[in-house]
């Protein structure tokens, strides 16, 4: 199709949902992983419908984490509301996951700083998270222009004429935000999403055909046919066997993936133990190497030793023997005897 022709229908199904249908936005206050997690619930369904599924989510799980950890089964216990519970289940478990093992935490608000194109590359690398998730999360959380498709709109696209039905498997439509600009993108989504989900829901129903032969009479030839009972029965046995293999190949890859990292830590804990124990061995021989360097002072040299030449030994002399002591009388018989002596020399003469 050519560019102005696919430019002006889109722009002729913007003036129309203006008139059939009420924009519904999301609140201006939620974060960046809220938008995720409710896009995940909005997909191929009504903002009603999406609603009360992320209510439900928020109101029976403690918080975003325990969630990411519990079943998809469990999960789609809370998501009834929704248009195929367990799809949406399985996205809301794989972005949390993908958000848990990026960035170890479910605070994304800080991105709104970064540059947005790296961030919608990382979004990409998630197991699961589709493209719908990744505009919508791009358009409302990050301030970027990017409009958010997901399967009803491509139906609706391919059935009004807009696209092909090879670009609707491949999941675009080429030039859509070249037509829409950003000032638009917002409004032109939230009045597209509900036409578009009110077709993919009652593709049969009266109400809806009319409104899309208002747009493109030719549609006619591009509505859904109705199938038979035992074709119905034959793709519902199909739908079911491909839900239970990719039910079966998601718990397959869970285990494989818990084993990978198992063997990760294993390796890394190894290799920790090694480099440790390599740092030591250097240490070591750096000690030693540097012990073998040193230059040995040398010893203080020791004073010759004075010979000490042996003592003669000396036979020991006898002590004396000591004399009795007289017995010292007293200084006035002394005097007593001096006078008495001169007495004496005196009578002589």
């Amino acid at each position: 199709m050519a560019a102005k022709n696919r430019a002006d229908q889109l722009t002729k199904l913007h003036k129309f949902v203006k008139k059939e249908y009420e924009a519904v936005l999301p609140p201006s206050n939620r974060s960046v992983l809220d938008h995720m997690l409710y896009a995940c619930c909005l997909e191929d369904s009504t903002s009603e419908a999406a609603d009360e599924a992320f209510a439900r989510l928020q109101e029976n799980f403690f918080d975003w984490n325990e969630v990411r950890v519990t079943t998809v089964d469990e999960l789609s216990e809370s998501m009834k509301s929704v248009a195929r519970p367990m799809e949406a289940a399985q996205r809301v478990r794989k972005t949390l996951q993908g958000v848990f093992e990026a960035y170890y935490q479910f605070d994304l608000d800080f991105l709104k700083k970064e540059n947005l194109g790296k961030s919608i590359q990382q979004f990409e690398k998630f197991r699961g998270v589709t493209p719908f998730v990744i505009s919508y999360v791009a358009q409302h959380g990050l301030g970027g222009h990017s409009i958010p498709v997901d399967k009803s709109l491509l139906l609706l696209c391919y059935v009004l004429g807009i696209i092909s039905e090879d670009e609707a498997t491949k999941g675009k439509i080429p030039g859509l935000e070249r037509t829409i600009p950003k000032s638009k993108g917002i409004d032109f989504a939230a009045l597209v999403h509900p036409f578009a989900v009110e077709f993919s829901s009652a593709p049969f129903s009266k109400t809806v055909r009319d409104k899309i032969l208002k747009l493109a009479p030719d549609a006619a030839e591009r509505f859904p046919k109705r199938a038979s009972k035992k074709k119905a029965e034959e793709k519902k046995k199909k739908e079911a066997a491909e839900k239970a293999a990719a039910e079966k190949a998601e718990a397959e890859k869970q285990v494989a993936e818990a084993a990978e990292k198992a063997e990760a830590r294993k390796a890394a804990a190894k290799e920790k133990a090694a480099a440790k124990s390599a740092a030591k061995q250097k240490t070591a021989t750096k000690k030693v190497a540097a012990k073998k360097a040193a230059p040995k002072k040398a010893a203080p040299k020791k004073a010759p030793a004075k010979k000490v030449s042996p003592k003669k030994s000396t036979p020991k002399k006898a002590a004396p023997k000591k004399k009795p002591v007289k017995k010292k009388t007293p200084t006035k018989k002394k005097v007593a005897s001096k006078s008495s002596a001169k007495k004496t020399t005196k009578r002589k003469k």
